[in-house]
């Protein structure tokens, strides 16, 4: 099934976990998403992506809640947006 877009849809992220990378390094995951009144709940499997784009540096998430695969994206202001979403197959 191919990724449902959307026009980087305000999102809230209510909840993130952490993982561990390299030498004790953190990073920040989400793990719950509120949209539209509806709070979604994710795995602790996402990805993550870096990307610059001129001098900004954008993050992006791909996510499940075992039901649906969402990508996130994170930009420099800490603002939150949906950017597509599909069925898991």
């Amino acid at each position: 099934m191919e990724l449902r877009r959307y026009d980087n849809q305000a999102v809230d992220i209510t909840a993130v976990y952490f993982r561990r990378r390299g030498q004790g390094t953190l990073e920040s995951y989400p793990k719950r998403m509120l949209i539209e009144g509806q709070e979604y709940t994710f795995g602790e499997s996402a990805m993550r992506y870096l990307i610059r784009q001129g001098q900004a540096l954008i993050q992006l998430f791909d996510v499940s809640d075992g039901q649906r695969q969402y990508r996130l994206r994170l930009d420099e202001q800490q603002r939150w947006t949906l950017v597509g979403m599909k069925a898991v197959a």
